[in-house]
């Protein structure tokens, strides 16, 4: 058996988890907010509506953005967006870590179908 969980930051409702989390990391990687929907398997409008309601709940921009031309467009996460994403890695290992421990304590002795 194991542990299953969503975790989230809620400001003013549901702000930001691993989706949006996962989708800066991308941009973060290809400097593009289109390649990164792509690899989620996300529509570009999808990706990003996601990030416009991230930055309006917590009032922080999360991309620059270069539009394209001779050389090409681009994304580049904001300072803002890089210490969000800093700050949510260790929070969510430290999260998980928690978790599984609280459920090691009250469910790792039992064995499926067990009565007490």
């Amino acid at each position: 058996m194991k542990v299953g969980f969503k975790i989230w930051i809620d400001h003013h409702g549901k702000a930001f988890g691993d989706g949006p989390y996962e989708l800066l990391k991308r941009v973060e990687k290809t400097h593009s907010l289109h390649q990164a929907a792509l690899q989620m398997r996300m529509s570009y409008s999808k990706a990003w509506r996601l990030l416009r309601m991230v930055e309006k709940k917590l009032g922080i921009p999360l991309l620059n953005r270069k539009v394209g031309g001779a050389s090409g467009g681009g994304s580049q996460l904001t300072p803002e967006a890089r210490k969000l994403i800093a700050r949510y890695e260790p929070f969510r290992r430290e999260a998980k870590s928690a978790i599984e421990k609280i459920f090691h304590r009250h469910f790792q002795p039992m064995k499926m179908g067990e009565r007490e």
